[in-house]
């Protein structure tokens, strides 16, 4: 591997423990909270924060640090389920599928105004954002020997 890529790949590797940090953060101040209707502007900032870095982070590991270890390892480039699904056969990610429904999570956080799908959004954020930062543990172990 020559230098570019590893410097490439040891500042996603920081960019994505940064967005990993500060999703665990929003998590934590989110996690015990019921979603329902009528929820206070604090608490809908409080979640806003958290799907804004879910997606955040979904993105830093599909869109670069995913086609990086692509680069790396010499495959083709193919679409985002091809990603997903080498990331999973590397033992990176435990589901593929799991990942698909992150991706269409973040479009849905993304493109989503209408207040009651809002409400679900966070439901699945919440329910979601565990196996997405198991996974940056994953990709630190996968990465480490390219980092050396």
């Amino acid at each position: 591997m020559n230098e570019t890529l590893k410097e490439l790949l040891g500042k996603e590797m920081n960019d994505l423990k940064n967005a990993c940090d500060s999703l665990d953060y929003s998590y934590a101040r989110c996690r015990h909270i019921t979603v329902k209707a009528g929820l206070n502007n604090e608490t809908m900032e409080r979640f806003e924060a958290l799907t804004a870095r879910f997606a955040r982070l979904s993105d830093i590991m599909i869109q670069k640090v995913f086609r990086t270890l692509d680069t790396i390892d010499l495959e083709d480039r193919g679409t985002v389920r091809d990603r997903i699904n080498r990331a999973e056969k590397r033992g990176v990610i435990e589901s593929a599928d799991n990942f698909v429904e992150i991706r269409m999570v973040r479009n849905e956080i993304a493109h989503e105004y209408k207040s009651e799908t809002v409400l679900e959004i966070f439901e699945r954020v919440l329910t979601l954002t565990p196996s997405l930062m198991k996974a940056v543990e994953g990709i630190e172990t996968y990465s480490a020997k390219y980092l050396e």
